[in-house]
């Protein structure tokens, strides 16, 4: 699942039960990160991860019906799809744009 720009983060998920598991074979970097992105991806990650399992739990994600839902933190954009995948989640992480005046 391509995100937005030049650079970002990408990682199928395997949903099993309320938990949500990276493929690390599966992932990867697209572009450069900054020092500064690249440190908020690893603070952010752990928090989009949780709050997309918490998703999962309550139904508002379903592996079965393709949804996308989009998350905000620390100046990242998250964009999170099952594509109706039956057990996946596609992961896409790329800086938020800044927005121009």
């Amino acid at each position: 699942m391509p995100g937005k720009g030049t650079h970002g983060f990408g990682v199928w998920l395997v949903h099993a039960g309320n938990l949500l598991l990276s493929l690390a074979d599966r992932a990867g970097i697209r572009g450069l990160f900054s020092d500064a992105d690249a440190y908020h991806l690893d603070q952010a990650f752990p928090l989009l991860m949780k709050q997309l399992e918490l998703m999962l739990t309550s139904g508002e994600l379903s592996p079965r019906y393709q949804h996308t839902v989009t998350l905000y933190a620390k100046g990242l954009t998250c964009e999170a799809d099952t594509l109706g995948s039956c057990g996946y989640v596609y992961l896409a992480v790329y800086p938020t744009p800044e927005m121009k005046n």
